[in-house]
């Protein structure tokens, strides 16, 4: 059986055992004169959302249209690809994968098929390769279904400092830049120019508390912030979280990472154990996003061993 013909057969088993699809994404909504997003809500991953608790997002020149993110499934991404289809007949010609979480890349063989090929860091790329299955087993796990394809390897990859331009006719150029280890590894933005948006992925978090994990570094995610600064650009849409200019960003995230990185530093350097930094933190000015009752004190836990591994 051809890989198409068993992706049709997938879509098919999903269309049948989930609700209708016509509500599973909201419309897109154009950020910029080329660009498009669809801003999805904070809550975590389940069969009621069917994965969407991220923002994802298309750009269109005169030639071709690249996918800023693929989503949590193949029915996802078929449900992109309509939405894409009444703004613009040109072909998908690229998706860019902004990093490694399942909700970043399981519905990349729907453009694969389409045509279009796949950008993704380095390191992001050997993680789907190594976890890609243990992760679409978990997804079709939330999803309730039988199984979920695992994405083939991604065609370009970009290393630390690399960047890469996608030209998709008339001037509309996306320039994607590895910006190191931040959410997790092997992070990558989108600037879109002449519009001077940038799709920064899990780099930014606006409105919901950020999640510090074992494969990213708060160290590095300072750095990528930094690496937004000197970018030019009005609007950023960030991996959660409405769009807005950079310094809506600042707060919840720069400002964050900043604070806990100070505080755990200082404690290491004092001998203060684990967890009596953890709950010293002082993150009230962060209380009122979302899902901080949940993320904060791992976030401290997590940034404390960074600091002491680094303190070696």
């Amino acid at each position: 059986m051809t890989r198409p013909i068993r992706l049709l057969l997938l879509t098919l088993s999903i269309l049948l055992g989930q609700p209708a699809l016509a509500d599973l994404l909201p419309p897109p909504r154009q950020v910029s004169p080329h660009a498009w997003a669809w801003i999805g809500p904070y809550d975590a991953p389940s069969r009621e959302n069917r994965g969407f608790r991220m923002n994802l997002g298309f750009v269109v020149g005169t030639a071709a249209v690249a996918v800023i993110d693929s989503g949590y499934s193949p029915q996802m991404a078929e449900v992109m690809l309509g939405q894409i289809r009444q703004q613009t007949p040109l072909p998908v010609r690229y998706v860019v994968n902004t990093n490694s979480q399942p909700h970043r890349f399981l519905g990349n063989e729907v453009f694969r098929q389409a045509g279009a090929r796949s950008v993704a860091g380095r390191e992001a790329a050997e993680r789907m390769t190594r976890d890609g299955a243990a992760m679409a087993a978990t997804a079709a796990q939330v999803l309730g279904i039988a199984s979920l394809p695992v994405p083939a390897a991604p065609d370009q990859l970009l290393g630390p400092g690399e960047m890469a331009q996608l030209d998709l006719g008339g001037g509309v150029t996306l320039n994607v830049r590895h910006v190191g280890t931040a959410h997790t590894k092997g992070s990558l933005i989108v600037a879109v120019a002449p519009d001077r948006t940038v799709f920064a992925g899990d780099v930014l978090y606006g409105g919901r508390l950020l999640a510090l994990i074992p494969d990213g570094s708060v160290k590095g995610w300072l750095a990528a912030y930094d690496a937004l600064r000197a970018l030019d650009s009005t609007v950023v849409v960030p991996g959660h979280g409405e769009p807005g200019p950079l310094a809506d960003f600042d707060q919840p995230t720069r400002e964050y990472l900043d604070r806990l990185k100070r505080h755990v530093d200082d404690a290491v350097a004092k001998g203060v154990d684990i967890e009596s930094a953890k709950t010293s933190f002082d993150a009230s000015a962060w209380k009122a996003l979302a899902n901080f009752a949940e993320l904060n004190g791992r976030n401290a836990y997590q940034a404390y061993q960074e600091s002491e591994a680094e303190s070696f």
